[in-house]
């Protein structure tokens, strides 16, 4: 592991802000570190307001998406709801159906099946409109470059509505209305937004024709919170404010589907990275084991009964999908081996019996341990398909389109994105991404970093620090919990091993003459050692707190541990 100690902000900005929030210096600086600099800013970040969303109407094409769902509404016709099998699409299309149903009966929902339809807008899909007689297709979270299914549904005299966060091409689809804040020609204020964000901008423009204010619908929000959450879009700005108010909602009157997700939760008070860890999970099992409609079905239930039986069949869905993605990690480690790929600068891999659900968690798992660009294969009908993920900083998109000749569709995000290629063509690219990533990727990329936001000494670590940091919740990218690094620690000889395989770390830490702090490194027994032979050692940690019986004590979550003095 690499640590990486952020640049120290300017002491005279430091002492100003400080100086106006009446915090520590080191506190201010963090702030700092985060573009945060002004008592207003402060204000901002520390108390959201749902007054600082924008107006939906800043978004290209925002009038045009409204007037026509208007006029559908009007005319009666029937409208369908179309999103990825994602959890970003599946909570954003429970989003915008459940919101029209409430004031209009026609509405239909369409998940494309991941493995007979792949990603995206369908033909299926779109032939399954046009039996229906649907005139109105909204499309979440997808669509951007669909340039070639909008056209076979406008020859059917179906309208498309898109509404989308990726990246576009080239050329934009022939649809009534494009909806993506990604768009160049698009002056919206904050282009980071989830697909499901979109989808509750679009909600909230319709909402002004119904006299709806922002407080009418803040129950959608648990949605809302639960797509950042998963999609890992900065949360920042506009983000920040619906994540906050969406959690919110999770821990106070979340929708009964969310609730039958977490009812059996201890926890009495959810974050964000419960979120990632107990709720996305199981809404993305049903998309990766089953089908998408699984999810949106919980999402929209509002019998709490029914929805607990939805949930308890997705409890099945991520067990299974626990089990396979074991199975095939194993195997893709052994592949590794056998080809004697263990120093390339990537990782690609293939077996056709993969399952198409789990691959990407797979590559996820694959860089855990080989830590550079990962893409896994497996067959999908007569051709393959994979899931990449990447490292930080490097823009594994970028890397696709390099090697576009060899692919048959592409798309994504600097770290995660999709493609499907000819069979015959699979060893070409991967032999073309490899070169790629050989050449345009840093020495530093290649190993893990850990970004340390300051040095602390434990008489830092007070009752006001854990509030103050409370308050930079929910964290994120762009956000992300602070860390810090604390040098000179001493274990006061309770230094052991967790796990069937001994792999995680418990240590009861001082530093000086401080009490001693319980902390737990996840994946560091094999550091056992360095706090074992009484030499001061530094730790790099997150500061949080651990309820047990009742009781509530300051844990120390090490990121890694590392003898004294060590660059």
């Amino acid at each position: 592991m690499r640590w990486t100690l952020k640049p120290k902000p300017s002491e005279e900005k430091i002492k100003h802000l400080a100086q106006a929030l009446n915090v520590e210096d080191f506190v201010a600086s963090l702030l700092i570190q985060r573009g945060i600099e002004t008592f207003d800013a402060a204000k901002n970040f520390f108390r959201p307001s749902l007054e600082h969303l924008h107006d939906p109407y800043l978004m290209k094409d925002m009038d045009k998406a409204v007037s026509r769902i208007e006029q559908a509404i009007e005319n009666q016709e029937n409208i369908m709801v179309f999103g990825d099998y994602d959890v970003d699409g599946t909570t954003a299309v429970s989003l915008v159906s459940s919101y029209l149903k409430s004031h209009y009966p026609n509405i239909a929902t369409y998940i494309p099946d991941r493995y007979a339809e792949g990603y995206g807008i369908s033909y299926k899909g779109i032939d399954y409109a046009d039996d229906n007689g649907i005139s109105l297709i909204i499309a979440l979270d997808c669509g951007i470059k669909s340039i070639d299914h909008i056209a076979y549904a406008k020859a059917k005299n179906i309208d498309f509505i898109i509404c989308d966060h990726h990246r576009p091409g080239e050329f934009l689809p022939d649809a009534v209305a494009v909806l993506d804040p990604k768009r160049e020609d698009c002056d919206y204020p904050y282009d980071e937004l989830c697909g499901c964000g979109v989808g509750f901008k679009l909600i909230q423009a319709l909402g002004r024709n119904r006299n709806e204010t922002i407080e009418d619908l803040v129950p959608y929000l648990d949605l809302v919170a639960t797509a950042i959450a998963a999609d890992i879009v900065p949360i920042t700005g506009e983000n920040r404010v619906l994540a906050y108010f969406g959690l919110k909602v999770i821990n106070s009157e979340p929708r009964p589907g969310i609730k039958a997700l977490v009812h059996q939760v201890k926890k009495k008070v959810l974050d964000i990275t419960d979120v990632v860890f107990i709720i996305s999970p199981r809404i993305n099992a049903a998309g990766r084991i089953k089908h998408g409609n699984h999810a949106v079905e919980l999402l929209t239930e509002f019998d709490f009964e029914q929805a607990q039986q939805f949930a308890s069949d997705i409890e099945l869905y991520n067990a299974d999908r626990k089990d396979l993605d074991k199975k095939i990690t194993k195997e893709a480690f052994q592949q590794i081996i056998d080809n004697n790929e263990q120093d390339r600068f990537s990782t690609v891999v293939f077996q056709e019996d993969w399952h198409k659900g789990v691959i990407g968690i797979v590559a996820s798992r694959l860089i855990e341990t080989y830590y550079r660009p990962t893409l896994v294969f497996t067959k999908s009908g007569d051709k393959y398909a994979a899931s990449a993920r990447s490292v930080k900083g490097f823009d594994v998109y970028n890397a696709l389109d390099a090697c576009a000749e060899h692919l048959e569709q592409f798309g994504g995000h600097m770290y995660a994105a999709g493609m499907t290629l000819k069979a015959e063509n699979y060893k070409p690219f991967k032999d073309a991404f490899e070169k790629c990533v050989e050449s345009t990727i840093l020495p530093e990329m290649r190993t893990p970093e850990i970004e340390i936001d300051a040095e602390i000494d434990f008489s830092d670590i007070t009752p006001k620090l854990i509030r103050i940091l409370k308050q930079f919740e929910p964290f994120g990218p762009q956000n992300m919990t602070p860390v810090f690094m604390t040098s000179n620690v001493k274990d006061t000889g309770y230094a052991k091993t967790l796990g069937s395989e001994d792999e995680h770390l418990r240590l009861f830490v001082k530093q000086d003459n401080s009490e001693g702090i319980s902390s737990i490194g996840f994946g560091l027994g094999k550091k056992l050692n360095i706090a074992q032979n009484q030499n001061p050692f530094q730790i790099a940690y997150c500061i949080s707190e651990n309820e047990w019986n009742g009781n509530i004590s300051t844990q120390l979550m090490l990121k890694d541990i590392r003898t004294n003095g060590r660059d």
